[in-house]
């Protein structure tokens, strides 16, 4: 494989974003944590007369949220020290700085409105070549490269972590037609031997694999709750421990 991932960028510091921002840290990359500008003051904001213009208040979302990960357990970081290697900013302010990634990685909200505006942001910004890929965890991955270039459309696909990326291996690989099959390769190379992932091919449908049967299993224990007329207690303990499920 002749691409080598040392920059990253990942657009979206929710629990995702900032998760799996987290685990290229551990692995050795230097990473681009992006999020939106705050659009109010908070109440002590205000009182320590802070503005929006200030490069605090405009980068309070992504470090909140990162900060609040880095907390959290099972601890996404592997040292704490792993946190230098991430650097944070703003959609508005800092966008242009994803010209020099290898792997742009988009985490935003699940609202395709939302990505295609983001995207768009990126074909301003982003260098030929560069892997970019959606986290969605649903939305058709075709659905998101209307008004693309063709150069997007080929190094494009959806590559779905699972929750916490550092320690669930599962990685759904979501191509599109256009993708190039140098990347698809690429992607299960890296995914494999870099984070640690059980890479798996996706068709473009509906939830992909995972969600689609965590779906429909969910949807199957609603039915025979009211089939078997069975209390949320009985669900719990049918569908939890004994089925291999923590609490």
């Amino acid at each position: 494989m002749n691409r080598i991932i040392r920059n990253v960028t990942v657009l979206g510091s929710g629990v995702m974003g900032s998760r799996i921002a987290c685990h290229f840290a551990n692995i050795g990359c230097s990473v681009l944590l992006l999020d939106i500008v705050p659009d109010k003051l908070t109440d002590e904001e205000i009182q320590k007369k802070l503005t929006l213009v200030s490069g605090k208040v405009r980068n309070r979302i992504v470090n909140n949220n990162l900060q609040n990960i880095i907390k959290t357990n099972p601890e996404p970081l592997f040292h704490p020290s792993f946190t230098a290697r991430i650097k944070t900013g703003n959609f508005d302010d800092d966008m242009s700085r994803i010209k020099n990634s290898d792997w742009i990685i988009e985490v935003v909200v699940e609202n395709l409105a939302v990505k295609k505006t983001v995207f768009d942001r990126v074909e301003q910004f982003r260098s030929k070549g560069t892997i970019i890929t959606s986290n969605t965890s649903g939305i058709p991955i075709i659905s998101m490269l209307d008004g693309r270039s063709q150069d997007f459309k080929e190094h494009f696909c959806g590559v779905h972590f699972f929750n916490p990326p550092r320690y669930l291996p599962l990685m759904e690989i979501i191509p599109t037609e256009f993708t190039r099959k140098d990347i698809i390769d690429f992607l299960f190379y890296y995914g494999d031997l870099f984070l640690g992932k059980t890479p798996v091919l996706c068709k473009d449908t509906p939830a992909f694999i995972a969600n689609r049967i965590g779906v429909f299993s969910m949807m199957a224990v609603f039915q025979l709750m009211n089939e078997m007329k069975l209390s949320i207690s009985e669900i719990d303990m049918l569908t939890g421990p004994l089925t291999g499920k923590t609490k």
